[in-house]
């Protein structure tokens, strides 16, 4: 938000187009706020949407028109993986980030991050976040 106006960036703009997905890539990880949360860890889950042109590999059948998916997620686990966070803002934001680095031809990220053992008093659900991000926008 726009500190001064209280008004929203921006976030209407559309993640249209091609893109790859992956879903509920599982973890074990530590993140969180709570000193239970780093000790014992906990399960996470990921949801992806990586926006890239894929008509060449649509039109070609060759991977490297492409990007990996398999590729996609080794990286997003190693950027899950690579440190502790007390937010999963953080975690997403870490994801996305990586992401755009590793593979110059994505053009925009959804990210949910899923924290399903939440520390909260839920009998069933998950606590979740989702982030979207344009290569460019940071």
């Amino acid at each position: 938000m726009d500190r001064e106006t209280r008004i929203p960036k921006d976030v209407t703009r559309d993640f249209d187009g091609d893109r790859i997905i992956l879903r509920d890539l599982g973890f074990f990880g530590y993140h969180g706020v709570m000193p239970e949360e780093a000790a014992l860890g906990q399960r996470f889950f990921v949801d992806l949407a990586c926006g890239a042109d894929l008509m060449q590999a649509g039109q070609s059948d060759e991977l490297l028109h492409s990007i990996s998916y398999a590729e996609i997620y080794e990286v997003t686990k190693a950027a899950f993986e690579e440190r502790r966070f007390k937010l999963i803002e953080a975690v997403g934001q870490h994801i996305v980030d990586r992401l755009f680095a590793a593979f110059p031809t994505i053009q925009w990220v959804q990210v949910r991050v899923k924290k399903p053992s939440a520390p909260i008093a839920m009998v069933a659900g998950e606590a979740a976040i989702e982030l979207h991000r344009h290569r460019g926008d940071r």
